[in-house]
């Protein structure tokens, strides 16, 4: 079996590239083809989620399917950079991967309140026990739990993403402009969004456009650099 001392940096880090590449590609296909329509985090309102999940037991579950599989390739990214980045900070990596990991558990609820909803959506027994503004009522609470759910998960995400940007600065391992941007958007997903609960203000749409593109940015530029070039063999050499 193949030790960690052993592996080679420039294949992980295409490992690592080519998952988050897997995983945007993965997001925006479900979010364009399958999600639209029932799932809260792409709409605030509640009501009209509700109702469309109502009616979309296969796309509920189509959506549920998918996320267990992001939750896979979250899981590959985690333990792939905290293998690339041990070496630059063990504590720290160590930590960053705990906290994807719990992230990633987190929006991983989200696929159990998708099937919850299918059945609540599918199951006649459902029409039994409960009028429509019942079945609305229990339809709205899998879609917010599905929000806060996420939400949490994001920001731990970003403050774990925070960290090993920070450890690809100080490695080198990857351009800095590269790795300073990331740190820069991973903070300002985090802060802003706790920071939103208490400052009104920070909940326009402007700013939650403003963060969620910076984010996408560092992520693109960081999967590509990783899925083609891997890692940098030279560090010190770097400017």
């Amino acid at each position: 079996m193949q030790s960690m001392e052993s592996l080679n940096p420039q294949t992980l880090g295409r490992w690592v590239g080519w998952s988050m590449v897997a995983t945007l590609v993965i997001g925006f296909s479900s979010a364009f083809l399958i999600a639209d329509g029932i799932d809260i985090n792409l709409s605030a309102d509640v009501k009209a989620t509700a109702q469309n999940m109502l009616e979309a037991e296969l796309r509920l579950r189509a959506k549920a399917y998918i996320a267990a599989l992001t939750f896979a390739l979250d899981g590959l990214v985690g333990i792939g950079l905290f293998l690339l980045l041990r070496r630059s900070g063990q504590l720290l990596s160590a930590w960053c991967l705990l906290v994807s990991i719990a992230a990633a558990i987190l929006s991983l609820l989200g696929a159990i309140f998708a099937l919850n909803a299918a059945e609540i959506a599918g199951d006649p027994a459902y029409q039994n026990i409960a009028n429509e503004t019942q079945r609305l009522m229990l339809a709205g609470l899998q879609a917010t739990s599905d929000y806060t759910s996420f939400h949490l998960g994001l920001v731990l995400s970003s403050f774990a993403m925070a960290g090993f940007f920070f450890l690809f600065l100080k490695s080198a391992l990857i351009p800095r402009l590269i790795a300073g941007w990331g740190l820069f958007a991973s903070l300002f997903v985090g802060v802003t969004i706790v920071a939103r609960d208490f400052i009104p203000i920070l909940g326009q749409e402007a700013v939650t456009a403003a963060f969620m593109i910076s984010n996408l940015v560092g992520i693109i530029a960081t999967s590509i650099y990783l899925s083609i070039y891997g890692v940098r063999t030279d560090p010190k050499a770097a400017s």
